[in-house]
């Protein structure tokens, strides 16, 4: 297996007068391109705030299985709440985790014309048990978007286009919180803790447990470890920037080799995504820009919408089949 050196950028640098920040977004723009992938400090995010998440992710892991199944996912048509083991899939394999999935809160739409992704609106499913949970995940994600924003506003300027590029265009993001727990595995080959993937949206911020390693990003027809590095998030882009640029920027396949037994492994992924109504148009690239953007990976299996909520809907029918089948049947045999 071959390490993964990814650039490691300092977002502190943006606020650091107009030549760091000028490195900043030229490293932004040359990592995006290049890999896809890149760490991040600087964030702003203390210590304590992790420790924090960390406990409490980890709390809610050693709840009683009945308290996580009160707020399993199968029970939310928005595909909220709690994943047991097995629970998800990527390219049809079953992903060894368990999870919780946190997006907007928001009442569900009650509108027969509404357009099919209008189903992923609706509220989460929160943990009688563990009342914190929601409060320091609402902390974390409020933190992060303004991170995500922030990339986003030096993205803009890196690419040539005005610094609200992705602000106008956006509307009210369409976030994910997946706070997961990877179980160790006894078997003697690596294990899908998540299969490879493109992520669907624009950007991902993940947070990884110190000193646990599994992340792997392709390069090249090789797989290479991505290790959690401390104080830093792991940031990839998904396939809506590379559809907005026209392939110039790069979203990367990667997966999660499963943890050997009895280690295990938390991690903690925030979507930073457009509205669920929202297009996001091509960029016109500078000349010299374009002239290096390689186009738009597409598979003829799953292709890239440019409305993003058709993105989204695809991928949450295809990960979640038991929600799928329970609460939109209508929807599986019209996509048939």
């Amino acid at each position: 297996m071959t390490d993964l050196n990814l650039p490691i950028l300092d977002l502190s640098q943006l606020d650091d007068g107009p030549e760091a920040a000028a490195a900043f977004r030229s490293a932004l723009r040359d990592a995006t391109h290049d890999v896809g992938f890149f760490y991040l400090t600087g964030t702003g995010v203390t210590p304590e705030l992790e420790a924090r998440l960390h406990r409490t992710a980890r709390a809610f892991f050693d709840l009683p299985e009945a308290d996580k199944l009160a707020i399993e996912n199968v029970n939310s048509p928005h595909f909220r709440g709690y994943t047991r083991v097995g629970g998800e899939r990527t390219q049809g394999q079953v992903d060894w985790r368990e999870q919780i999935d946190i997006g907007p809160e928001r009442d569900a739409v009650d509108d027969e014309d509404a357009p099919d992704f209008a189903r992923l609106i609706g509220p989460n499913l929160w943990p009688d048990a563990q009342p914190e949970l929601r409060e320091v995940a609402t902390e974390w994600q409020e933190h992060l978007a303004g991170v995500a924003r922030k990339l986003l506003r030096a993205w803009a300027l890196t690419l040539g286009a005005p610094e609200s590029y992705f602000d106008e265009h956006f509307g009210e993001p369409a976030t994910l919180l997946k706070i997961v727990r990877y179980p160790g595995s006894r078997e003697p080959e690596p294990q899908q803790g998540v299969g490879a993937h493109k992520d669907a949206g624009v950007l991902t911020l993940l947070w990884v447990e110190p000193g646990k390693g599994g992340l792997q990003v392709q390069r090249d027809g090789t797989w290479v470890d991505a290790p959690s590095v401390p104080g830093a998030f792991v940031v990839n882009i998904g396939e809506m920037l590379e559809y907005a640029t026209g392939g110039y920027l790069i979203a990367t396949n990667h997966r999660v080799v499963s943890p050997r037994y009895p280690d295990d492994r938390i991690s903690v992924p925030y979507f930073f995504n457009p509205a669920l109504d929202s297009r996001l148009p091509l960029i016109e690239l500078p000349a010299e820009l374009a002239a290096q953007a390689r186009g738009v990976t597409q598979d003829p299996t799953n292709p890239i919408h440019a409305l993003y909520g058709e993105n989204a809907l695809k991928s949450r029918l295809r990960a979640h089949p038991d929600v799928a089948e329970r609460w939109h049947a209508d929807l599986l045999a019209s996509r048939a």
